[in-house]
């Protein structure tokens, strides 16, 4: 038996060695994020950020992230890494964001962009790949993101995925695999999942490449289909005469069993609905040859976006291959962080409550010694008279 655990845990700890992680950030180094993180120049109104856990926090350092310092401001800012395809691989996209200004309207996603992506530049008309994360503003857009750019467009997935509104820390993930699924995860827990194929907007491109497709069977039908369809009535035991010379007769050929039910260029009966059918069925992947979930110079991640209200928090920042590594790490950041930041939150609502009770009795307390006071002194002043 304890040789079985050991060879479990073994095999675990192969898997996640085998994991490639592309990108990980959790500003656990003090200053040292500007060396990797690149402020774009682009507006000089653009926000600024900083390092920070927050007003409240699971652990002082381990929840420190970047926070926007600024409110009604655009912000933009990225970090490069070594560039990667995920062609036949799954991509798994996670991150933490904490909302502790009670956000009101503005962004808490973030962007993975071509590794040509120019860091200085970037702003709003930057190509990304893939945009993820949550978007707020008043009380009708409560919505995760997951936008994917395809042939030149971008394409949102149609379903509505609802975000964490309140002010804690919560972990969102992301996993695009190479059959075409996807799974979004908030806080561990999977809340939408399905084929990249039938949730995206991608109506046009079905359109277009179903017309391209079934032009090209089409004509391939029309080319093959009278051959075939006359062989099929051919007397395959027939064998040419003894008599027969090929100079003078001709090639030979088999005789028919049937008579074809068409002559003269007419279509054959019965039979372009069934091989137009055939047809059909071979392309059903007209669509998916395209790779829609796979991007071959991916290089960077960012944060562009607007908030009314800044205070936002991005931390723990993930891409890698590998589910189950993805899940641990969350686990060891978010995970172990989420339970004390409620926590010290409670304790701080707690003691403003107290506080506000307490200024509250000495402001009765106030205005009733002002009330003696005055009664007092108007006593006094009858006496005087």
């Amino acid at each position: 038996m304890a040789a079985a655990h050991v060879l479990v845990w073994a095999l675990c700890v192969l898997r996640l060695a085998l994991a490639a992680v592309y990108f990980q950030e959790e500003f656990l180094d003090g200053e040292r994020w500007r060396n990797r993180w690149v402020q774009s120049t682009n507006d000089s109104q653009f926000g600024h950020f900083r390092l920070s856990s927050g007003k409240f926090y699971g652990h002082k350092e381990k929840d420190k992230g970047l926070q926007t310092t600024q409110n009604g401001r655009f912000y933009a800012i990225s970090a490069r890494f070594k560039p990667f395809s995920n062609k036949g691989k799954t991509l798994v996209i996670q991150y933490t964001v904490k909302h502790e200004q009670k956000m009101d309207c503005g962004g808490g996603y973030i962007k993975v962009f071509p590794a040509d992506v120019d860091q200085k530049s970037l702003n709003g008309k930057s190509q990304y790949y893939i945009m993820f994360g949550p978007d707020i503003c008043g009380f009708d857009i409560k919505q995760v993101h997951v936008i994917l750019h395809f042939k030149n467009q971008y394409h949102s997935n149609k379903k509505p995925i609802r975000c964490k509104v309140d002010g804690f820390t919560h972990l969102y993930t992301l996993i695009l695999r190479p059959d075409l699924s996807y799974e979004v995860k908030i806080d561990g827990q999977a809340i939408e999942s399905g084929s990249i194929e039938y949730d995206w907007h991608l109506t046009s491109l079905k359109k277009m490449e179903k017309s391209s497709a079934e032009s090209e069977d089409r004509e391939q039908g029309r080319d093959d289909k009278l051959q075939d369809w006359e062989k099929h009535f051919l007397d395959a035991g027939a064998s040419k005469p003894s008599d027969w010379n090929s100079e003078l007769d001709g090639d030979w050929q088999a005789p028919m069993l049937q008579k074809p039910p068409y002559q003269d260029g007419l279509k054959p009966e019965g039979i372009e609905k069934d091989v137009w059918l055939h047809q059909k069925m071979k392309n059903t992947n007209y669509l998916t040859e395209y790779d829609l979930s796979e991007f071959e110079n991916i290089g960077a991640i960012g944060l562009e976006l607007w908030q009314v209200r800044s205070g936002t928090i991005f931390d723990n920042f993930l891409i890698t291959d590998d589910e189950e590594y993805a899940e641990n790490f969350g686990k060891a950041t978010w995970g172990e962080t989420k339970g004390p930041e409620r926590e010290m939150d409670d304790i701080q609502a707690k003691e403003e409550l107290k506080r506000a009770r307490e200024e509250d009795e000495e402001e009765l307390l106030m205005a009733k010694f002002d009330g003696n006071e005055n009664v007092f002194k108007r006593f006094h002043r009858r006496n005087e008279l």
